[in-house]
């Protein structure tokens, strides 16, 4: 991983830190120089791992579990990455329930819809205004959140109506956000294509084979590929850049 400074001083908070595109950013922002707020829902061991990875690129960690269903606890864990160092400077909004493998691929769809709503919706929401607010008053700070890129255009089938719903909702509201909170805290959205993360390993050759159609650069995207462009986004290179989304696809075919 390559490793600078453009960051340095600065402390992050990554929500969903403990696996896919969550561990990759923390790591990208740790490597350049960020002290890091590693949050999981209930998985402390692997957010742990994630910590004790941090630790070895030069960066302190703290690690947070909250579940974004209980506010009490979405409000703590806002409470505690603010105080950890008096401060934060930056604030990823990626935690995100899964919704596609396992037992939860087996709900309804009212059930799937209300779990990401409250999930990637509501608790990006939330944790935005309240650490927002904060950064505001303090005179700065970058917030980056996750959208999707197919959120604008649709995709058919109940995945895609899923999605569209609740990600399209992120990227209205990061717009919004950016006005309430500009001069002070600059506050885009990334919009991820076909990543290989934890359902794209396991996808059926169909899947394969229509995300790599999809993309101009034929070929899915990683976790890595979405992490750089976050690292952007919170960094000083990024100062003139504020209210956008930004897709992370390879182009869409």
């Amino acid at each position: 991983m390559t490793t600078s400074a453009e960051l340095k001083g600065q402390v992050a908070v990554v929500t969903g830190s403990s696996s896919g595109i969550g561990r990759a950013t923390a790591l990208a922002l740790a490597a350049a120089g960020a002290d890091m707020v590693v949050h999981a829902a209930h998985n402390r061991e692997a957010a742990e791992a994630i910590a004790k990875q941090i630790r070895e690129l030069g960066q302190e960690a703290l690690v947070v579990l909250a579940d974004f269903r209980q506010d009490k606890q979405l409000d703590e864990l806002a409470q505690r990455a603010w105080n950890w160092r008096g401060s934060l400077d930056i604030l990823v909004n990626n935690a995100g329930a899964d919704v596609l493998i396992g037992n939860a691929g087996k709900a309804t769809f009212e059930e799937k819809l209300s779990r990401l709503w409250q999930i990637d919706a509501l608790g990006s929401i939330r944790l935005s205004k309240s650490i927002g607010r904060r950064m505001q008053r303090r005179g700065r700070g970058a917030i980056v959140n996750i959208s999707w890129d197919q959120a604008e255009i649709g995709m058919a089938g109940q995945t895609g109506e899923l999605f569209a719903t609740t990600k399209g909702a992120i990227t209205a509201f990061t717009r919004s956000l950016a006005k309430s909170l500009a001069p002070q805290v600059r506050v885009n959205c990334v919009a991820p294509g076909w990543i290989k993360t934890a359902w794209g390993q396991s996808a059926s050759a169909a899947w394969q084979e229509r995300a790599k159609n999809e993309s101009l650069l034929c070929r899915w995207g990683t976790p890595e590929d979405v992490a750089h462009a976050i690292r952007f986004l919170a960094s000083p290179q990024a100062s003139f850049i504020t209210g956008q989304l930004i897709a992370i696809n390879g182009g869409r075919a």
